[in-house]
This record gives C-alpha cells, sequence and structure tokens, in this order.
C-alpha cells in the first residue's frame, strides 16, 4: 500500500486518551435555548466593512442579560479601505466587560431534521441495530442501599441476586427485578411494598459463583461470612407511554428513565455471565482468547446499548474493540514469575537492580494473586515486593521470637524447593503487618483486566487479531445475538421485551464525489475520483508553495555520509515535478548531528542560519534510528525556535521510494503555505452554503492525558479556514485546560491587562481575525464541526461554546452575529454498515465494505433530530466506521442534502493523501494540532525517551505558545 493512499487514522492504534466517557449511551435531551436573535430580524453587515466597536453588542446566548457594550479607548473610523494590520490594532485596543453568567434556564434548540436526502444512488445496507419490541409494562423504578457500603459492582449483584433466590416467592411477589449492580432496580409490576430492609449473609462459596470470582481476590482456605442489609425503597413509576410518544415524535424530552429501564433488563443476564467494562462484555465464553504477549491476554466480547430511532426501539450490538484499547486486555493466568519474565524479559536467576525492583513492584501493585494448595485456593492482593531477595527474607514465627528464612519455611512447611531466590517475594498485607510469599507459587487470578498502556508490539497484535472484515464482523454480531438468546432471556420475558432475529435493511444512497481541480499547467487540471481515491500522476498542486531557504539535519548513524543529500535532491525533484518552487541549493551546508543531543544540534543550526540574514522557510529531519525523539524536536522547532520542519524516517529516506517522496511533498506544500488541491466548484465559487457568502468552517477537538497522568492537562484544538472561497488552509490554535475537561475553555476569554482593562481573547476571535487579515472579508456564517463530544454531553458543550461563539464575534464589532451552525463529529460510536449482498461487487469496495459516499439518514438515525451517518472513505481493512454528524444548533437553514454534500465533498480535501477520509477535514486537523501540542509538554508518548521526559517521566504543565511564523501554516501537517 503506498504512503499516499494511506493516512493516518484519527483514533491512534496506541489510545488516543480522549476519555471521552462511555460512548454513546441512549440518547439525552438538550434544554432549549432560545437563538440570541431571530432570523426574520437577520440582516448581515457589509461584508466589506472591518470589524469596528459600536456601543450596543449582541445579547450572549443563554444569558438572561445583554454583554455589557464595548469601551473603545481609542476610536476607529472603519472603512472598507482600511488595512487588516490597522483593524487589527484597532480591535486590540478594544475593552470588553465581563459577560453575565449564563442562565440556566435558557437553552439551544436542538433543531428538527429539516426532512431526508435524496441525492445520491438509491441501494439498501444492513445495521447492526435490531429492532426491540416492548409489552405493554407497569414498569416501577426502586432505589437500592446496601450497608456496610460495597463498592464493587460484582459483589452488589451478588447481594442482590441473594435476596431474590431467597425471598422471590414470598416479599417480592414474584416479580423478578432487574438491577444495574449500583443503586438502580426495576421490575415490571410494583412490588408489595414501599421499603423493605433484608438481611444477607455473603460466604466465601457465594463470591466464587460470579464471573469476578476469580479476581476478587477473597477466596480462602478459611471460609468466611459478612452479613449485609439491602433496603429496598420505591423511587419513581416509569412511564412507557412517554417513550412511545418520543418515537412518534410527539415529545421532545428523551424518556432516559424509560430507555434506562429496559437497558438495564436486556443487561442483566449477560451481567451475571460476564466480565464487564463499561457498557460492553467480555468472557472466554464469547469466543477464543489470545496472547498479546508480556504476559498479558485479550478476551473476546461485545458492546451492546439499546437506543431510539426512527425504527423503533434497537439494540445495537457491536464488536468493542474500537472504543477502548485495555478494555479488551487481561492478564494471563499464569506463574508470577512467568508473568515477570514475561513483561520485563529478565533473567530471573540473576539478582536484579534497585530499577528492576521498583519496576516489578509497580507491575504487580493492585493484581490479586492465588496460591494453590491441593484443592484449597487462598487469595492475596498484592501491595508491594520486598527490598530483600528472597534468600536474605526472614521473619518472626507465632511465638514472636524465632526467625526462619522464608525459603527454610516453604521447604519445611509444604516440601517446595524454591528455585528463584534472586527474586523479592510478594508483599501482601499492610506495611505493618505484611506477608511475604515467593513469586514462583503465587498464580494471577484470571479475569483481571489490565488497564495499563500496551506497548507498541502488543497494540500491533491487538489489532491484527481483532480486525474483522465486514462479513466476518456481521457473523460475529448475528452470533451474540444467537447466543444470547434474548427472546428466552428471563429478564426480557418479565420485562416483556423481544429482539428482531435478524439485522434490518436500512435505506441508503451513494452520494457522488466531486470533481477535484488541480493547477491548469499539469496535464490533468482535473480529476474524478473512483472509489474514494485518485492519484497525482500528470496532475501539479493548486497552488505550489515556495521555498527558497532551507537545509537538512540527519540524526540517522544507519545511512552513509551521501544519503541525506541525495534524499533531500530527490525529494526536491518531486516537489518541484508537482509544481513548487523549490531552490536547489540549501541555505547552509547539510549537517549529521548526535541523536543523544538533539536540542543543542538543532539551537546550533539555527544559530547559524540566523548569521546568514535569512529565515529558514523549512528544515528537513532525518530521524533518529531509535524511537522517541519526535516530539522533542517538534517542540523545539516550533515552539522555541520557529522553524517548520518535516521529519522522515532513516528505512524511508534511504529507501527513496517515489510514492513516499510524493506524500511528503504533499506535507511539505502545506507547510509552507501552498494548496495541494481544491473542489473544482469552489474554484467555480458554486457551492451551496459555502461560495454564496464568507464562510468560516471551524473545527474543533480535545484530547485527554492517558490514565494515571493525574497532572497532565487537556489540550484543546480549534483550527479555521482562511481562504474562503476555497477553503483548503486552515490556521491551528491550542490551548491546555482542566485535566478532563471536554468544554473547549479558551473558545473566548478576558485578560486584565494594565492601564488597559480588559482585553478580550481566545481562540474564536484569534481565528476569526485571520480570516478578516486573510480575505478582507468578515464570515457571515459559521460552520463548527465539533469532535470529541459524547451524547451526554451534548447540552452542555452546546450551552458553553455557542455562548463563547457569539461573545468573540460581539467583542469585535457590537451587532456582529454571523449565522452559526454547530454540528458533532463522533467517531467513538458503534453503528456499522455492512452490504445487503457481500457477494455483489457493485455493492462494495475492494476490502468489501460499503462503497465511500454512502450515507444513511433514516430508519437506525435519531427519530426527529437532525442527524446522519456518512462512509466517506474506502475501507482499507476491516470494517469501516461511518462517522456520525449530529446538528445541535442551525441558524443556516441547511437542508438535508445540502449539508450531506457538503461534508461529504469536504472530506475529499485532506491535505495528506490522495483518498477521501472517514472524518471531515476540520475536525480531523483539530485532531492532529491536538496531539501536536501534547507533545510539547508531555514529548514523545513512548517509554525510554529521556530527551523529551527529562529520564524521570515529569510532565510540564504549561503549554508552550506556537510561534507566528509557524502558525501562518499548516504545521501540524
Amino acid at each position: 500500500m503506498s504512503h499516499r493512499n494511506k493516512p493516518s487514522p484519527p483514533d491512534s492504534a496506541a489510545g488516543r486518551g480522549r476519555g471521552r466517557g462511555r460512548g454513546p449511551g441512549p440518547a439525552q435531551s438538550v434544554p432549549a435555548v432560545r437563538p440570541s436573535a431571530p432570523k426574520t430580524s437577520y440582516a448581515p453587515p457589509d461584508p466589506s466593512v472591518p470589524f469596528a466597536p459600536t456601543a450596543a453588542p449582541a445579547p450572549v446566548i443563554g444569558s438572561s442579560t445583554s454583554i455589557p457594550p464595548l469601551a473603545a479607548v481609542a476610536s476607529a473610523s472603519a472603512s472598507s479601505s482600511t488595512a487588516p494590520e490597522a483593524v487589527t490594532a484597532g480591535v486590540e485596543k478594544l475593552a470588553l466587560q465581563p459577560a453575565a453568567p449564563l442562565s440556566s434556564s435558557k437553552a439551544l434548540r436542538i433543531p428538527r431534521r429539516p426532512g431526508f436526502g435524496t441525492l445520491g444512488k438509491k441501494i439498501q445496507v444492513r445495521a447492526n441495530h435490531f429492532l426491540v419490541q416492548v409489552a405493554d409494562r407497569d414498569l416501577h423504578h426502586y432505589d437500592v442501599a446496601i450497608t456496610p457500603e460495597v463498592t464493587a459492582k460484582s459483589i452488589r449483584r451478588i447481594l442482590v441476586n441473594l435476596l431474590v433466590t431467597k425471598y422471590l416467592k414470598t416479599n417480592l411477589g414474584n416479580r423478578i427485578p432487574a438491577f444495574d449492580g449500583n443503586k438502580n432496580l426495576y421490575t415490571a409490576g410494583r412490588l408489595p411494598f414501599e421499603s423493605q430492609d433484608f438481611v444477607i449473609k455473603l460466604s466465601d462459596d457465594d463470591r466464587k459463583g460470579s464471573s469476578a470470582a476469580s479476581a476478587s481476590g477473597s477466596a480462602s482456605s478459611k471460609k468466611r461470612e459478612r452479613e449485609f442489609k439491602i433496603t429496598i425503597r420505591f423511587a419513581a413509576k416509569v412511564e412507557l407511554q412517554n417513550l412511545i410518544q418520543f418515537l412518534r415524535c410527539q415529545q421532545r424530552e428523551t424518556p432516559q428513565d424509560t430507555i434506562q429501564a429496559l437497558d438495564v433488563a436486556l443487561r442483566a443476564l449477560p451481567s451475571e455471565k460476564y466480565n464487564i467494562s463499561g457498557r460492553s462484555f467480555f468472557s472466554p465464553l464469547l469466543g477464543q482468547q489470545g496472547l498479546l504477549g508480556g504476559g498479558i491476554e485479550y478476551w473476546r466480547g461485545y458492546y451492546q446499548s439499546l437506543r431510539p430511532t426512527q425504527m423503533g426501539l434497537s439494540l445495537n450490538i457491536d464488536y468493542p474493540y474500537s472504543a477502548d484499547v485495555s478494555a479488551r486486555s487481561y492478564y494471563e493466568p499464569i506463574l508470577v514469575t512467568d508473568f515477570v519474565g514475561k513483561h520485563f524479559n529478565l533473567d530471573l536467576s540473576r539478582r536484579l537492580s534497585d530499577q528492576d525492583r521498583v519496576k516489578i513492584k509497580k507491575a504487580l501493585r493492585g493484581i490479586k494473586v492465588e496460591v494453590r494448595n491441593n484443592e484449597n485456593i487462598r487469595g492475596y492482593k498484592v501491595t508491594g515486593v520486598s527490598k530483600e531477595p528472597l534468600y536474605e527474607l526472614t521473619f518472626t514465627l507465632d511465638d514472636n521470637a524465632t526467625k526462619k528464612s522464608v525459603v527454610q519455611y516453604f521447604h519445611e512447611k509444604y516440601g517446595i524447593q524454591l528455585r528463584y531466590l534472586n527474586l523479592p517475594a510478594i508483599q501482601a498485607g499492610s506495611d505493618a503487618k505484611p506477608a511475604y510469599l515467593p513469586m514462583e507459587v503465587c498464580w494471577i487470578a484470571s479475569g483481571q483486566r489490565y488497564t495499563k498502556r500496551l506497548t507498541e508490539t502488543q497494540v500491533t497484535a491487538l489489532l491484527k487479531a481483532n480486525c474483522q472484515r465486514p462479513q466476518e464482523r456481521e457473523n460475529y454480531i448475528k452470533q451474540i445475538a444467537r447466543q444470547n438468546n434474548f427472546n428466552n432471556d428471563k429478564y426480557a420475558r418479565e420485562f416483556g421485551i423481544s429482539v428482531a432475529a435478524d439485522l434490518p435493511l436500512v435505506d441508503a444512497r451513494v452520494l457522488q464525489p466531486p470533481m477535484l481541480k488541480y493547477h491548469d499547467s499539469g496535464k490533468e487540471k482535473m480529476v474524478n475520483p473512483q472509489m474514494g481515491a485518485w492519484n497525482m500522476i500528470n496532475k501539479k498542486m493548486y497552488g505550489g508553495g515556495t521555498v527558497q531557504h532551507w537545509t537538512c539535519i540527519n540524526f540517522s548513524r544507519r545511512v552513509n555520509r551521501d544519503l541525506p543529500s541525495q534524499f533531500c535532491d530527490e525529494l526536491i525533484s518531486m516537489c518541484v515535478s508537482k509544481g513548487m518552487i523549490f531552490k536547489r541549493e540549501p541555505l547552509i551546508p547539510i549537517i549529521s548531528a548526535q541523536s543523544n543531543a538533539i536540542e543543542r544540534a538543532l539551537a546550533e543550526l539555527h544559530d547559524k542560519c540566523k548569521k546568514t540574514g535569512k529565515n529558514l522557510d523549512l528544515l528537513i529531519i532525518i530521524l533518529p534510528d531509535s524511537k522517541g525523539s519526535y516530539g522533542t524536536i517538534k517542540r523545539k522547532c516550533e515552539t522555541e525556535l520557529g522553524i517548520v520542519s518535516q521529519c522522515c524516517l532513516p528505512n524511508h529516506a534511504y529507501q527513496m521510494k517515489k510514492q513516499y517522496l510524493e506524500n511528503v511533498s504533499l506535507k511539505i506544500n502545506v507547510k509552507v503555505g501552498g494548496k495541494n488541491l481544491v473542489l473544482h466548484d469552489a474554484d467555480l465559487r458554486n457551492i451551496p452554503f459555502l461560495s454564496d457568502m464568507p464562510t468560516l468552517i471551524l473545527g474543533a477537538d480535545v484530547t485527554h492525558p492517558q490514565p494515571g497522568e493525574d497532572s497532565a492537562p487537556s489540550i484543546a484544538a480549534v483550527v479555521g479556514s482562511i481562504d474562503w472561497p476555497l477553503v483548503t488552509q486552515y490556521r491551528a490554535i491550542v490551548s491546555a485546560q482542566m485535566h478532563r475537561q471536554e468544554i473547549i475553555q479558551d473558545l473566548y476569554k478576558t485578560t486584565v491587562v494594565p492601564n488597559k482593562g480588559i482585553v478580550p481573547g481566545g481562540m474564536i476571535r484569534e481565528l476569526l481575525m485571520a480570516f478578516y487579515k486573510k480575505t478582507n472579508r468578515k464570515p457571515d456564517r459559521i460552520i463548527f464541526y465539533r469532535d470529541g463530544v459524547s451524547e451526554g454531553q451534548f447540552s452542555q458543550v452546546l450551552l458553553h461554546e455557542m455562548d463563547a461563539i457569539r461573545q468573540a464575534c460581539a467583542s469585535l464589532q457590537a451587532g456582529y452575529q454571523p449565522r452559526v451552525t454547530f454540528v458533532v463529529v463522533q467517531k467513538r460510536h458503534h453503528t456499522r454498515f455492512f452490504p445487503a449482498d457481500h457477494r455483489r461487487r457493485d455493492q462494495t469496495d475492494k476490502s468489501g465494505n460499503i462503497l465511500p459516499g454512502t450515507v444513511v439518514d433514516t430508519k437506525i438515525c435519531h427519530p426527529w433530530e437532525h442527524d446522519f451517518y456518512l462512509n466517506s472513505h474506502a475501507g482499507i481493512q476491516g470494517t469501516s466506521r461511518p462517522t456520525h454528524y449530529h446538528m445541535l444548533f442551525d441558524e443556516n437553514d441547511f437542508t438535508a442534502d445540502g449539508f450531506q454534500t457538503l461534508t461529504n465533498n469536504l472530506c475529499y480535501t485532506y491535505a495528506r493523501c490522495t483518498r477521501s477520509v472517514s472524518i471531515v477535514p476540520p475536525a480531523y486537523y483539530a485532531h492532529l494540532a491536538a496531539f501536536r501540542a501534547r507533545y510539547y509538554i508531555e514529548g514523545e508518548m513512548s517509554e525510554g525517551d529521556s530527551a523529551s521526559r527529562g529520564g524521570g517521566g515529569r510532565v510540564m504543565l504549561d503549554l508552550p505558545a506556537v510561534k507566528d511564523n509557524v502558525k501562518e501554516v499548516m504545521f501540524y501537517c
């Protein structure tokens, strides 16, 4: 597969760390927020008039009061002839009073679907949504309280199951309740009491009966029994009628309580049989296990969620592995010595260093282990390891006088001759009263999730094991449905729930790909993509960039002295052949440097360039042979030196394949301000909802730190198009914010500046000014593609971020209110589409997936809100994942066809490859920019990177600013 035909996926294999909650569960309602101004009164400001302050800015959305008036420190008489620089300077002199706090009584109303799309070739596909029917039942909700408190859901389930077994025919009146493992219990019919206490005794034998028993760490050769009080108290009646009205579009508010009650009922039996992770189930019963290496294995499983759709309730069942790589990883149930040997690749016969001992302690802490003696099994939770090796370890016997070595004790007591005497012992219990166990007699208890970050090798093995072609995935989903046999499920029968046996056929359409425009000097000026792909043969970039001053630095030892010059010469030839202006001679001679002194080498190179009196347009970097330096290089170049760089792997530089060079030339061109291609209709200014008025397209994303990095901030990124009407160039702004905060905090902000007062700023404001500076027009329309928001966050994100957009606009010019469309872009969902007939080649691409351009807005979509699924790309391997677009706010009166076509066409403008991509490029670019910024504060996100982490894993909390000259181009590509 060529490099240009293989764009980086939005979700990296190593895990994005995005922390998006549990993913899309049942849809949630959003309270209504009135628009700040009725559409009937909208009059767009004159685009030729620069931003200028007036006395009365627009009111804040979601607030009951208006924004206080702008206080102009210096008056600016704006006219169409005013230079952008003067406008910017004038705007920066304005001071904005703090906005009134958001009013929770106001809300933004999610628009209704404007109709269904009609464009494209009509087809049918199958969706992994099983139709669910519910009989009329009298549903009731009860609260469950357990004393003493139990936090483990598995134990709470065991206790409630014991209660049901004991009291079903008496106190419960033969009602089979469904329990969610937390505090919610549902019944189909009222229980004979309002509130009642039950006393339940839990023994070790009871715990062994659960799916998580082997991992509970409480099994013992000495049976124990504990007593619990369980209080069941009536909470509310659950109205099925509300769900019926919602599905018929007769009420706006989602009946979350009804959907949850039915969802809990359908999850009750699987929760008793399988391990639970979020909304997914895992078990060796669900498929063959596999080894990932390092003492880690994977279990197969499935995802399950009940959702309201146009066809009614649907049960969404899917393979769970696309959401979270750690969710399906488990410790192998092997001897601890075997785990240590596999995980750290250590020679267990040698004495460990203190560093290795600390690593082992960190890896084992919290794991449950078992000591097996004939039929007796005793469980322990690892709290640490001994400081001394086993052969030095002694303890005091019960007489408090006699000391005995652990080695001697196990030989005399159990007849075991310990072998690994250089290893430390496992410590269980507290430091004050420790219990020591030799590693070689301890087994890791089965069923324990591995939640740490996987290595690259493990991720590769996991992806390979779980990569399923569409037909295989469809068959697996059907198998899960048959295996669960929901219609014979005792809980489903109790609640009157029936689940269809087959995947439904769904109406879909295949949108036509857009015509793409290249430069007129090429042999082929335009291209009509086929199956979501095309090539650069006989084509030249629409706007070739210029590189006058460049050089190259090589950090690889594998390449010979002449190779960097040869590689650069080949790369320059490729860039020139594709339409770029690229000077052959470097500004300073190409150099090689040591990979252990990267920052110093870059600084010295920068100093040499400065002495020439010229600034570098581009620095070509051949990376070191070992991984772990990319983040350091990008941070140094982009935030300290102000250098635009292009990094190349040594093996690619050595091979100098044409396809790779072409791929790199695409990246270089946009990094120096060029345009690779444009939509032909954009060139003709003939794109509905885009070409008719100045339109700013924004993309936004927030990435979160990996689990365990508790002090690291979340990173927000917003990109904005600055080259209307072509919309191919996007400026990026990044910002650090509170740990795991999803709402973007710096979309609009104010700062108190001495002698100036309160000065407005923020990401949206900066992008609005950049748009004006480049086009000399003010955007009259804003389309905001917001990535990374789960359905449970819709209301909060919409309310706060729309308010920030309004304030940013008003801070530039009173009364300035461009029409805004706010769309959430979701990749982390579990809807998949399959060809209706896998044998028909006219319904599939080469990978067996549905065709690029396939759009679905019927049957399995929201009953009345404006959403759709778009499969804009061709599959490469596995099953394609369509992107879910959900419109939360729309002042531009988009039609279904208008927005679907615009979004699909934009997916063909991604700069880094000659393929349509799976997610709209503004959102894709925001993701790339956010991940680039994380390198600035964390360095390379891999182990062993002493250069970027200072050797101690330190996490810097301040986000260094990107240099202004770097921000001017698409440096993140």
